[in-house]
């Protein structure tokens, strides 16, 4: 599974992934680019799962027209800390079925 991590998430969370094939936003050198042109570029290449902390992303695209899984992390902050915490449900609903779209992550 190929999973992308997006630029509002901390970097280092990326190391607790270890078992996927995981990039950063900064990695692709997509920094900066829209929430339609990334998830464009994910398709491109083959990603599966975008992991971001942006609530606002399940708003403002028409997922219908992507196959890419978005990890939408609802915590009180993007801190490192808190994103840890949400670690052990991320992989839990990675190791299921998923389906394209947004599906929310909360603490």
């Amino acid at each position: 599974m190929k999973l992308l991590l997006d630029e509002n998430l901390p970097k280092r969370l990326k190391n607790d992934f270890s078992e996927f094939h995981i990039f950063t936003i900064s990695e692709k050198s997509w920094n900066g680019k829209t929430n339609g042109e990334l998830l464009k570029l994910m398709i491109e290449n083959n990603f599966d799962v975008l992991l971001t902390f942006d609530k606002n992303l399940q708003h403002q695209q028409n997922f219908n027209k992507y196959t890419v899984s978005i990890l939408v992390l609802n915590s009180k902050d993007n801190s490192y800390q808190s994103m840890k915490k949400l670690v052990p449900k991320i992989k839990d609903t990675l190791s299921k079925k998923l389906i394209p779209g947004p599906i929310e992550i909360k603490e």
